[in-house]
């Protein structure tokens, strides 16, 4: 491969390259963040040691789908996973109460380590507090905003996800360093507002779409929503995110 151009620690930031055509391109080592690959197709591909977080929908290894493998997978070793797939009022209180008692119990953990710890990041990712603060714009947004018809639910400490583009009143202060206590009374407050939507839920309104959103803002103005896909959005954001917390929080407390 002598005669091949070396672009080594290139950085590809906002490109869009839908259709590209890559031969003889190595890859070893490289990152992807926030990226598509929607109908990609590899041929005669080495893979070891890669390493996949993300929204899988099919992939299919050597002519295997593999997501349904892995889907199986985690719901061994995650039992409490089966609630994500709630169809009535009932299963989604039921899924609450869980991801309530699992936070708290990772709210412990992380409550063991010095505070300033709590504000690291691993290999990149949000830091926990950030990750609070993330998870209460979720909440904000799908449930205050998509399920409730607040146009504007936010807090100034509120975190949308990082590659989204300004958006008039939503806050993005990603920098921001609250303590620990602030940032979680933020996101208590937030899982409260969810805990109210879902008090007076019933089966029959799952599937209602509410009016249009109103304002600028996530989601979009204009959309109308169920409040069964809002749920399951919040919920999906729930658990993974923690599944995250705990994996960098154990990383932290090797670091103490």
């Amino acid at each position: 491969m002598d005669d091949i151009e070396n672009r080594r620690g290139t950085a590809l930031e906002n490109i869009d390259l839908t259709g590209a055509r890559f031969l003889r391109v190595d890859l070893t080592g490289s990152t992807f963040r926030a990226v598509g690959l929607h109908g990609v197709v590899m041929r005669d591909v080495e893979v070891s040691g890669t390493s996949i977080d993300g929204e899988i929908e099919s992939l299919v290894v050597n002519g295997v789908d593999v997501v349904p493998l892995v889907e199986a997978e985690l719901d061994r070793r995650h039992p409490e996973r089966a609630l994500l797939r709630a169809t009535t009022a009932d299963g989604f209180r039921a899924a609450w109460d869980v991801n309530e008692r699992l936070w708290a119990e990772t709210v412990a953990r992380a409550r063991l380590l010095p505070e300033q710890r709590l504000h690291e990041s691993v290999g990149e990712e949000w830091s926990f507090v950030q990750t609070l603060r993330h998870l209460a714009f979720a909440s904000q947004a799908w449930v205050g905003r998509g399920v409730l018809g607040d146009p504007s639910p936010w807090h100034p400490l509120s975190l949308p996800w990082d590659g989204m583009e300004p958006r008039e009143g939503v806050p993005h202060d990603r920098d921001a360093r609250p303590a620990l206590d602030d940032a979680l009374a933020v996101r208590l407050a937030a899982m409260a507002l969810v805990r109210r939507a879902l008090d007076r839920l019933t089966d029959e309104q799952l599937d209602v779409p509410g009016p249009p959103l109103v304002g600028p803002g996530w989601p979009d103005e204009g959309k109308m929503l169920t409040p069964r896909k809002c749920l399951r959005v919040v919920l999906n954001e729930e658990w993974w995110h923690r599944r995250y917390a705990e994996r960098d929080l154990a990383v932290l407390e090797s670091r103490s």
